[in-house]
């Protein structure tokens, strides 16, 4: 099996290290701005580094697109030019949802396999034990040969290209305004001498399910966003009494008003189901 490795920056150096333990694994690099942890690489194998793509990646089974986000969907164009007919190609960058949809229909169209792969954690952290989530025509395969690698990687169950990179986001998403949110949180109850409190108080939450809990709060929010508005400017007073100024909570407020206001003029009922309760939401955004 030979697989091309586009782009050896640190991801790219990482599988080669790993899919080099699979037996009669060979390997084709390609890098325009080679750095010197490329050249050691290449030297370790023995290779030429290509500075461009060419027709030479007609030889591989794989191209691993390892590049920059802003670029990968050029990038993809290029490589789908040169690959063989039934060649599978994975996109490991963090190109958009919609370019790495794009890049999916053009594979089909060259009769290619397409993954879209989104890297779920820091790679200098935990190297090819990294979590790895795919999807498109070609994500099966790739987290197969991942996996044979000995690395981490799992298939969104029916999930189509763009998919992996947009549950990336979107976990970000989750987890930066959590994070934000905690260092307020922590801070103030550090500031008023509660911290060591303050897990009792919340280990209700903990009873829960995270996916039943956030369902909960987006379900009642589009009933009580007016109550909790005042609380949030309750909070907010409360935080500036202990001499801290919070950065997340007014967003927060804001959200809770905007949706006050869509409560007054179109309430979307006493007691909505998730779905309603969404769709409603999504209407109010639009």
């Amino acid at each position: 099996m030979n697989i091309a490795i586009i782009g050896l920056g640190e991801v790219g150096r990482c599988y080669v290290t790993a899919l080099a333990t699979i037996p009669g694994t060979t390997f084709q690099f390609c890098d325009s701005h080679l750095s010197q942890a490329g050249r050691d690489m290449a030297s370790k194998f023995e290779l030429t580094v290509h500075n461009e793509v060419g027709p030479w990646l007609a030889d591989a089974d794989w191209v691993l697109s390892c590049v920059f986000g802003a670029v990968s969907l050029d990038v993809a164009g290029q490589c789908f030019d040169h690959m063989k007919l039934g060649a599978r190609y994975a996109d490991l960058t963090t190109a958009s949802p919609a370019d790495k949809r794009v890049a999916a229909v053009r594979a089909k169209a060259k009769g290619l396999g397409y993954a879209d792969v989104a890297v779920m954690g820091a790679i200098s952290l935990a190297l090819s034990r990294t979590p790895l989530l795919c999807a498109g025509n070609g994500a099966s395969e790739f987290a197969e040969l991942i996996q044979r690698a000995g690395g981490n990687a799992r298939v969104v169950e029916g999930g189509a290209a763009g998919d992996a990179i947009s549950l990336k986001v979107l976990r970000s998403v989750f987890t930066k305004g959590m994070e934000a949110l905690s260092v307020e949180l922590l801070m103030a109850a550090e500031k008023q001498g509660v911290r060591d409190k303050l897990y009792g108080v919340l280990k209700d939450i903990d009873e829960s399910p995270l996916e039943d809990f956030i369902n909960m709060l987006v379900r009642t929010h589009a009933i009580h966003a007016k109550r909790r508005t005042h609380e949030v400017a309750e909070a907010q007073r409360e935080l500036q009494g202990a001499g801290l100024t919070s950065l997340v909570l007014p967003g927060v407020e804001a959200r809770f008003a905007n949706t006050a206001a869509a409560i007054d003029t179109h309430p979307v009922g006493e007691n909505p189901s998730l779905e309603d309760a969404l769709q409603w939401l999504l209407k109010q955004a639009a």
